[in-house]
């Protein structure tokens, strides 16, 4: 698959098939998250992966959208060394929702509504940071699904964002 059309058309899913994602398939997804970059390659995240139903419904209790991660396939809590890593734990998310997404796995990131009771269900040190957990699961019917062939200017044209010129302020050097 193409990045750039990875990139564009990945879409948030929160509905999931009643499947199991194989080891293989998620082993390519953590080691996205393993691969990307940090400040000072400093890799300040751990990652917990959690497959099992029961488990899941606990984790749940503890997000924004508990059905997000309640009905998913799997889990993957992106746990920080502190708070300071927060922008680094969001590159290791991204790289892990994409490569999902390049596998025909869903995604969507959840936030914690009480980060302490979370961190203390996983057995967490108090000083790490919780900032995301991450939803997966094959997109149920109804779902977007990753995009194998598209005209990229039709797929932003879609797209619910804002122009980029409403984004975007070049400044020049005028030496």
């Amino acid at each position: 698959m193409d990045a750039y059309l990875t990139i564009i058309g990945k879409r948030e899913v929160r509905r999931y098939q009643d499947r199991p994602i194989s080891d293989a398939v998620l082993t390519q997804i953590l080691e996205a998250g393993r691969a990307s970059g940090s400040s000072r390659n400093r890799q300040p995240w751990r990652f917990i992966v959690i497959t099992d139903r029961t488990r899941l419904r606990d984790v749940s209790t503890f997000m924004a959208r508990p059905v997000n991660v309640s009905d998913a396939a799997a889990a993957i809590v992106i746990a920080l060394a502190n708070a300071r890593a927060a922008f680094d734990g969001g590159r290791t998310a991204q790289n892990m929702m994409l490569a999902a997404w390049t596998l025909g796995v869903g995604t969507c990131p959840n936030t914690p509504l009480d980060e302490a009771a979370l961190k203390a269900a996983l057995g967490l040190p108090e000083e790490m940071a919780v900032p995301t957990v991450l939803s997966l699961g094959y997109p149920a019917a109804g779902e977007r699904r990753p995009l194998r062939k598209a005209d990229p200017a039709g797929v932003l044209k879609r797209i619910n964002r804002l122009a980029l010129g409403e984004l975007v302020h070049r400044q020049t050097y005028q030496g």
